[in-house]
């Protein structure tokens, strides 16, 4: 068995000719810059590519495919230079069960099953063009489709306030969504770290993953697990899931929940933070509260403890949220060191000093021992280390 680095939820941007895909993505953020910077500058082993759904993310697959650039492994998953990548769509679910729209992501084996499941898709959608599209069929029969194709479905992000299973102001349970049984894992989102959601009993029998969700470049990795596995493939992606033989996540790393953007309640107009039971701001009075995946999880927690066996979740800090490390140290680190991977877990201090100031080395290794001090993020601004 071989340990991969895994994210599973990068978004694209841009197509090949500059065509928004996901409106709110960076425009360096095409398919061919992101599969390079995943496996060059962040070390990544298996990507998951959201968005593979829109025709001309498919076509530039395609050429790479023919250019020999890309090349489908044998057990699923399309392989560039020895890093995997899963083709993905994330859609919005929001049916008379779902009582309010749910994304969700749905993986398959390679370009084929997504080619005939964009061609499905694009009778069930306003623009196949875009990504996290609404799609007008209950989140039932999106799962029926996906397991007819052989994929995988994941509800994502699930108790961020919006778009979310869980996400503020609805009271819907897992079953009312979904087939229980055709959920092959959680998405735990930026906010949520596994003993925060295992506070909620229904989700005991399912894997957890921690997934960036990035929208630009910078933020491929920013969470991520380290699965075991015999290759980087579809196939023992999904035996994984399902800890068939030694196959497993050994860790989820993800953003201490404290840095999430939606983790405390606040204000919406001030951002200051507010008591869930309040109406009005005490700072400012202003009457919209924004609820944070902390207070919501607890109104729904429904248990003390989760499953054994779970795999360690470790806080870790993006590189991004160091402070004083810009972009152009940053890029000094990456020349001397590599990867992301490798300068967030592995080079030692009197390496880093030698090519960054004493005081960001010296925030990097407390961020790699959990030691920094975090101010709580929320309404969608970031939490931040304190100085």
């Amino acid at each position: 068995m071989n340990l991969f680095y895994v994210d599973l939820h990068i978004h694209i941007g841009r197509t090949q000719s500059g065509k928004a895909v996901k409106i709110t993505g960076a425009k360096s953020l095409t398919f061919t810059n992101m599969i390079t910077h995943a496996r060059d500058e962040k070390g990544l082993n298996m990507i998951g590519v959201i968005d593979c759904h829109s025709p001309e993310v498919l076509e530039e697959m395609h050429s790479l495919l023919e250019q020999g650039y890309l090349t489908e492994y044998s057990d699923g998953g399309l392989m560039y230079d020895g890093m995997a990548i899963i083709p993905g769509s994330e859609l919005e679910v929001f049916d008379a069960n779902c009582k309010g729209p749910i994304h969700v992501l749905c993986f398959f084996s390679g370009w084929n099953a997504m080619s005939i499941f964009s061609r499905w898709l694009k009778h069930h959608v306003k623009n196949i063009n875009l990504s996290s599209q609404r799609i007008y069929v209950s989140g039932k029969e999106l799962q029926h489709k996906v397991k007819e194709l052989g994929g995988l479905f994941i509800p994502a992000h699930v108790f961020t306030p919006f778009k979310s299973l869980y996400g503020s102001g609805v009271e819907r349970s897992l079953a009312e969504a979904f087939y229980p049984d055709l959920i092959d894992g959680i998405e735990l989102g930026l906010s949520a770290d596994t003993s925060m959601a295992d506070q909620l009993g229904e989700l005991h029998e399912y894997p957890f993953l921690t997934n960036s969700d990035a929208h630009s470049l910078g933020k491929i990795a920013r969470e991520y697990q380290i699965i075991q596995m015999n290759d980087p493939s579809f196939a023992e992606l999904r035996k994984a899931l399902q800890g068939e033989g030694k196959r497993k996540i050994i860790a989820n790393y993800g953003m201490d929940p404290l840095l999430g953007k939606y983790h405390q309640t606040v204000c919406a107009k001030c951002f200051s933070s507010v008591d869930i039971e309040s109406k009005r701001c005490s700072h400012c009075g202003h009457s919209k509260i924004i609820k944070g995946v902390s207070d919501r999880i607890h109104e729904l927690k429904t248990a003390k403890t989760g499953p054994k066996g779970r795999p360690p979740y470790i806080h870790q800090v993006p590189l991004e949220f160091i402070p004083g490390l810009g972009l152009k140290l940053r890029a000094k680190l990456l020349g001397h060191f590599g990867t992301e991977m490798a300068i967030l877990h592995e080079v030692p201090f009197s390496a880093l000093k030698e090519v960054v100031p004493e005081k960001i080395a010296t925030f990097i290794m407390k961020a790699r021992a959990g030691e920094l001090t975090l101010q709580a993020g929320g309404g969608g601004k970031y939490g931040r280390i304190s100085e």
